[in-house]
């Protein structure tokens, strides 16, 4: 294998939301309760009027395409697997982050929810394959290609393609199905992951798709 720039192989495709959930992907979630609405637009403004009308739409197509596709779709969630968090990794517990366990803040946005067959992991950890047993997971279902959509681009998103490279997936990040909290922070981490990934849009994937065999 000499480049990422392979089409999907359904058969052998996932793909993959990251911490698209109510605590950080809904104005009124968790992460924001203590936010006063003017600290809120100035600091979410831009990020959510942006997710809203773009990003989670891309999402939806995204998700549509590949069930379509016969492509397995999975999804992880900030949530701890104990009421306090105790389990949390070190950088959580120092960031504040809590979701306990069975929340209503650790469900997936109703927008994307999962099928009543497709994998949901909690996750503790900025990455999904330090804090969760998705490789194991991945492997067992046959997976080699990995599509990578969610929040945020530059942390949660981006430590999940690092990683993924490094146990042996090709991985594709679609651009504008991910989504960070300005748009310069958004460029910056596109342009610095793009040596990982294959960077698709959400037209170019589901066009892709059409031709696929499932």
């Amino acid at each position: 294998m000499q480049t990422r720039d392979v089409p999907l192989d359904p058969a052998a495709s996932a793909l993959l939301f990251i911490d698209v959930q109510n605590f950080s992907a809904r104005r009124d979630g968790g992460e924001w309760k203590d936010l006063s609405p003017e600290a809120f637009e100035k600091k979410l403004g831009w990020f959510f009027e942006r997710f809203e009308a773009d990003t989670l739409p891309n999402m939806q197509r995204l998700q549509a395409g590949c069930r379509a596709a016969k492509i397995e779709v999975l999804y992880t969630t900030i949530e701890s697997l104990t009421l306090d968090g105790r389990d949390r990794s070190l950088d959580y517990k120092i960031t504040g982050f809590n979701v306990p366990k069975a929340s209503w803040d650790g469900k997936v946005l109703d927008a994307i929810a999962p099928g009543e067959d497709e994998i949901v992991l909690p996750k503790s950890s900025s990455s999904v394959f330090i804090s969760t047993h998705i490789d194991y997971i991945l492997r067992n279902l046959g997976v080699r290609q990995l599509v990578i959509s969610g929040l945020v681009t530059d942390q949660c998103v981006e430590s999940a393609i690092r990683d993924a490279c490094d146990l042996g997936y090709l991985v594709t990040q679609v651009t504008d199905a991910c989504l960070t909290y300005s748009q310069q922070r958004q460029d910056f981490s596109i342009s610095a992951i793009k040596g990982y990934c294959r960077q698709v849009t959400t037209d170019q994937l589901l066009k892709e798709l059409e031709g696929a065999t499932p």
